[in-house]
């Protein structure tokens, strides 16, 4: 059995575990740090993803510190035209190849075991396994482990199908559609996509913009939902003035209402928000963010189901408890089911630092990169757990309309904190991952003009906080309660 030691083992190679190790290494040049990870290469999840997947928000605040992920230039075709880049599927596990090969291990402080399983330790001692190998490594520990493992994110080619599946019904995940063409002379009458979240919505674009008839398309939604508009979130150097309209929205709407429900109709009303279905009160909410021309393109597809969740499908027929519908024998389902982060995980929150053990969770809500980078910064700054935990408790991750408003709740009081502290406000001013930080510190040198609306965020946010607090606190009563 193999030995050796490092003052950090980071278990997880995806954005979070690479986040932090990208920001340490910069603000503690002295520590040495050891990654391993059970997939073969860097990326975590974007391993097990679908090759049509993208970034859901724009780019440029994903990956890690020190390298851009995308082109600073404008879309000009496609459903995102006029805004700035998704990375892709292949883009993002380039870039995460590139990142450990060519940043983390070159700085030699950093070693990379891929293909690992971690066993479990106590202490200071812990182990790990390799997957093909079989070959056991004890790591000593000389500072801290790292699970950067919280958010156990599901996709749909790991994801094991909560319904019965009988023989001979067709079914696939997205990852499979764009083989379709090595089957032309089998291609399905029907398809059916199972799941109303963003993967669904996704998989239903890429059937449409590859030539399927809307009304070859069936979509069971057991639940419609909000996503934000993502015209109002691009780079803030380049469009502030619309993160400026958004952020006032939000405020300004959560101050005025006495629901969750109440609140996504009046950031509807203001374009915000968007939904499918405009004649559906959505009832969930999993901070998608989507584009005013993919929501025209899913309007197109009129056959939907909401009698629930699909308990069975076989050939010609799928199944909702004792109610069911006919369909073509054929047909092909499409499981977009995975949840990315189980509920039972959503409600295991603790502190990120507890002695030798770091748990990289949320800091904001849905900042994941932000937060793991954030993290390190506080790990290599801060002398106590106690100084530490102070500047981030952990942020909730709402799912539903009623609960939404705790969530943002939560990130107005954290951004408050953070600004309140003259480090971790600098680091905001200069981490790329932070939505607003380097592009407000840019202008500032700049002496923009374009900054003035800021003045009145903050008059508007000050003024308006006292009622966006009781929506905030009567939504996390919900969210305490379920």
């Amino acid at each position: 059995m193999a030995e050796f030691e490092t003052d950090y083992l980071i278990i997880g190679a995806g954005a979070v575990g690479l986040a932090f190790a990208d920001t340490l290494i910069d603000e503690d040049p002295a520590c040495h740090i050891t990654i391993v990870d059970k997939h073969a290469r860097p990326g975590g999840h974007w391993n097990d993803a679908y090759s049509f997947v993208a970034l859901h928000q724009p780019s440029a605040t994903y990956g890690v510190n020190s390298m851009e992920l995308c082109p600073d230039r404008v879309d000009e075709h496609g459903h995102n035209a006029g805004m700035y880049p998704l990375a892709k599927h292949a883009e993002i596990l380039a870039y995460y190849s590139k990142l450990m090969s060519e940043r983390l291990i070159p700085s030699g402080r950093v070693i990379y075991h891929p293909l690992t399983a971690y066993l479990g330790g106590e202490g200071k001692t812990h182990r790990c396994k390799g997957i093909l190998s079989s070959e056991e490594t004890t790591i000593t520990i000389r500072r801290k482990l790292v699970d950067a493992t919280w958010f156990q994110t599901s996709v749909p080619s790991t994801h094991k199908p909560a319904f019965d599946i009988a023989l001979g019904a067709r079914l696939a995940v997205p990852g499979d559609l764009p083989g379709l063409w090595n089957k032309a002379d089998k291609l399905p009458d029907q398809y059916v996509i199972l799941g109303a979240g963003k993967t669904a919505m996704d998989t239903a674009v890429w059937l449409l913009e590859a030539g399927v008839a809307p009304e070859r398309i069936g979509w069971v939604r057991p639940r419609d939902s909000w996503m934000f508009n993502r015209k109002f979130l691009q780079p803030a150097y380049h469009r502030l003035e619309g993160l400026i309209e958004f952020q006032l929205g939000l405020v300004e709407e959560a101050a005025q209402s006495q629901s969750g429900d109440e609140l996504f109709e009046r950031l509807g009303a203001r374009n915000l928000m968007l939904r499918i279905d405009p004649d559906v009160t959505p009832k969930m909410f999993h901070f998608a963010v989507i584009s005013e021309g993919e929501v025209e393109l899913l309007r197109r597809i009129t056959n939907v189901y909401r009698q629930g969740r699909v308990t069975a499908i076989e050939p010609g027929r799928m199944h909702f408890g004792a109610d069911s519908v006919e369909l073509p024998q054929d047909t092909l389902f499409i499981d977009c089911t995975a949840t990315a982060v189980p509920f039972a995980v959503r409600e295991d929150r603790r502190p990120f630092f507890d002695g030798n053990r770091i748990t990289l969770q949320l800091v904001q809500t849905p900042f994941v990169p932000y937060s793991a980078a954030l993290a390190a910064f506080l790990e290599a700054n801060f002398a106590t757990d106690a100084e530490r935990n102070a500047l981030c408790p952990p942020a909730p991750l709402t799912d539903s309309t009623d609960t939404y408003p705790y969530a943002m709740m939560a990130n107005l009081m954290s951004t408050a904190i953070l600004a309140g502290n003259e480090k971790t406000n600098a680091f905001n001013a200069r981490s790329r991952l932070h939505p607003t930080g380097p592009a407000i510190a840019r202008l500032i040198a700049e002496k923009s003009p374009r900054l003035a609306p800021l003045a009145k965020v903050g008059e508007t946010i000050k003024a308006q906080m006292p009622g966006a607090i009781a929506l905030g606190m009567r939504a996390r009563a919900i969210h305490e309660a379920t």
